[in-house]
């Protein structure tokens, strides 16, 4: 794939310099003198690629300054201790839902870290993201209660929008300071997404752990990386190098295109390829320049925003100029039969309709023909108290 296809202008140079690393590339001593260090470390935490820099940065003692190998040996070392905490945990509520009945499915944490990488202390995880039927919710929580988890995060609900317009609830252990993700979606609704029926049947082991842990099957889990990050502008490289690891014995992508129309995840799919090309050099599968067209790249493109101004969406309040591109930025990711879902949930009652005009739970099928007005009275009286 060509590498000019990305504008990479205004990316820093120091983030330049930790994608050359990465990629194994000849960097220049001339290059190493213009860094400053601080940022390169600052950028480094941002995107989680401290503990593969590590590994690479302790080679160079000639070129970089030993108080940044120890800084990056010491986020390396706390990482480890962290991720050989949440692998006893995650075994232990693969145990605990097992004994229950409840299949599971982990998205992310310990078991992608051995999987990609082959050795759980080169990933970073600051929880357990796992799936679970959506009918088994409620024992789920009643377990995790028993076992000293505390509910972190109640969704406000109005007719059960809960169910497609959330995809997870969060559990915190104050004893074991973990946090748990339960999902009963993949991805924030309305959309198209696989059922858990067929995501269980294609599932995989893993083999980081004694007592079976289950994983998403190599497809399912190209895809859902790909939308993750997606979703979230690649604001975090290491989503980006996940796919670089799982591209690297990937041969062909046929299954997984497939797989990404029937779910109209294409577009997604092809962004993180071209990203994953140009800015890691990674393995491209048999037909991956026929296949990702001029849509793929200019959603590449787009992301290179959160490159630049190194974005962070999961600290609020996130900056105004932020929140406006990236409104913007997830529309250009979404199908059109997306746009059109959400379009038509703007007219299912929200959780603020009840709030502005509570009725009792026999009448709230009334919030369909009175949400217009009650929307519009709302932001009426927002924009007048701001005057």
């Amino acid at each position: 794939m060509d590498k000019d296809v990305l504008n990479l202008e205004r990316v820093p140079k120091e983030l330049k310099l930790i994608l050359q690393l990465i990629k194994g590339e000849k960097v220049s001593q001339g290059t190493f003198k213009e860094v400053n260090w601080e940022r390169f470390i600052e950028l480094s935490v941002h995107h989680r690629l401290y503990p593969v820099l590590y590994t690479i940065t302790k080679q160079l003692h000639s070129y970089i300054p030993e108080t940044v190998i120890n800084q990056l040996f010491h986020l390396y070392q706390r990482n480890t201790f962290s991720m050989l905490q949440l692998t006893a945990e995650m075994e232990q509520v693969s145990k605990l839902f097992n004994k229950q009945n409840i299949p599971v499915i982990f998205l992310k944490g310990p078991m992608l870290a051995d999987e990609l990488y082959g050795d759980i202390s080169k990933r970073t995880c600051s929880d357990l993201d796992f799936l679970i039927p959506m009918d088994e919710l409620e024992k789920a929580e009643d377990l995790l209660a028993e076992h000293g988890y505390e509910k972190n995060d109640y969704i406000k609900t109005v007719l059960n929008d809960w169910k497609w317009r959330h995809h997870h609830v969060t559990y915190f252990h104050p004893q074991k300071g973990i946090k748990l993700e339960v999902h009963w979606r993949l991805h924030p609704g309305p959309g198209k997404e696989p059922v858990f029926r067929d995501l269980w049947e294609r599932k995989s082991a893993c083999s980081l752990t004694n007592f079976p842990v289950y994983m998403l099957g190599r497809e399912d889990l190209i895809l859902y990386l790909s939308a993750h990050g997606a979703r979230h502008g690649w604001s975090r490289l290491r989503w980006l190098m996940d796919i670089h690891q799982l591209l690297r014995e990937q041969k062909e992508l046929t299954s997984v295109i497939k797989l990404s129309k029937r779910y109209q995840m294409y577009p997604v799919l092809g962004q993180a390829m071209v990203l994953s090309s140009t800015l890691l050099n990674s393995n491209q599968p048999e037909g991956i320049n026929a296949t990702f067209d001029k849509q793929s790249r200019t959603l590449a493109q787009k992301a290179v925003y959160y490159f630049e101004n190194m974005v962070n969406l999961h600290t609020d309040p996130v900056p105004a100029e932020v929140s406006v591109y990236h409104e913007s930025y997830l529309l250009t990711l979404m199908p059109l039969q997306q746009k059109l879902l959400i379009l038509a949930s703007f007219f299912f009652p929200y959780p603020e309709d009840a709030e502005t005009l509570p009725l009792p739970k026999f009448l709230h099928f009334l919030y369909f023909p009175l949400r217009p007005f009650i929307w519009g009275w709302r932001k009426s009286r927002k924009q007048h108290a701001v005057s």
